[in-house]
């Protein structure tokens, strides 16, 4: 088991540093920030004052090397729109995403696991069809378009929600069940499909040929051998939507870590652009790790494999 674990996380970091040098280095595709922030009036001796500030007067592998030691202390420069230590900015940030996120994804559980179980029970029956097609339409409709649609649909006609922002817990319904939609959509399929592949194995046909009874098949037996594709689903998914919130914040104009990447790629923010990609990625590969250690528990054979 250390083995596998160890084997993850050199697999992690290895990952996180080839995201950090091509994060690095785009910031930097467009040539010197310097270009961007001065004009063509600056004097050369403020142009070598703000480049010796930013460190913007090193070599490429200096710079980063530089940006590298500095990010592993939680600094990531200063922004440049906003004058401050970016990881002050993107702390700001960090509450209103981790709602989201944490929102849309016990929806998803909550929805979707237990839609997906029944579906499976009940194959070929209405409640089948009805639970299918709604997933099916889940996962097709665009997560912009189906948040357009119901701040119309609940904020604008009905006004029974209010279109965007954040504040009271009405705030936050719209954009929790836009980003969960989806989400719930891909958890009932799975967990449909993990649930009908248990159901149709041997060693439950041969359980309903000795007579046993259909509620513990299904909840002793059928459900305990099925869930393991849907829990590893939930930590991906769970990384996901963390790293999936630019579209819905964008919509609902939620004060989060992707409205501020977007926010930071308008202003030519490279400092608190290259924060939040690196934080983001930090979080997604260690949800994707906690979830391999806790695949690897529940499944003996992927410790073997």
């Amino acid at each position: 088991m250390a083995k596998y674990i160890a084997r993850r996380l050199a697999y992690s970091v290895i990952v996180l540093f080839v995201t950090s040098l091509v994060v690095f280095g785009l910031s930097r595709a467009a040539g010197d920030p310097r270009h961007i922030f001065l004009t063509e009036y600056t004097s050369q001796e403020d142009w070598d004052l703000w480049g010796e500030e930013y460190g913007l007067d090193k070599p490429f592998i200096v710079q980063y090397g530089i940006w590298v030691g500095n990010a592993l202390r939680g600094d990531f420069g200063t922004s440049l729109r906003d004058h401050v230590n970016a990881r002050l900015v993107i702390q700001e940030r960090i509450p209103a995403t981790l709602q989201l996120t944490v929102g849309s994804f016990v929806i998803a559980i909550v929805v979707g696991l237990p839609l997906g179980v029944m579906s499976a029970i009940k194959r070929g029956t209405i409640f089948d069809y009805v639970g299918r097609s709604w997933a099916l339409l889940g996962q097709a409709l665009p997560p912009y378009w189906l948040g357009v649609m119901m701040v119309l649909l609940f904020a604008v006609m009905l006004n029974w929600l209010p279109s965007g922002r954040k504040g009271d817990w009405t705030h936050y319904v719209l954009p929790a069940v836009t980003l969960g939609w989806g989400a719930a959509s891909g958890m009932l399929r799975l967990t449909r499909s993990a649930m009908l592949e248990v159901l149709d194995s041997e060693y439950i046909k041969l359980a309903r040929a000795k007579g046993v009874g259909n509620n513990w098949i299904i909840w002793k037996h059928a459900l305990k051998n099925a869930i393991i594709a849907p829990l590893t689903f939930s930590g991906l998914l769970l990384g996901g939507l963390m790293t999936g919130t630019v579209i819905t914040e964008t919509v609902f104009s939620w004060p989060g870590l992707g409205r501020l990447a977007v926010q930071a790629v308008y202003n030519n923010d490279f400092p608190v652009l290259t924060g939040v990609v690196l934080l983001v990625t930090v979080i997604y590969l260690s949800v994707n790790l906690l979830t391999d250690v806790l695949y690897a528990l529940v499944d003996p054979r992927i410790r073997l494999n």
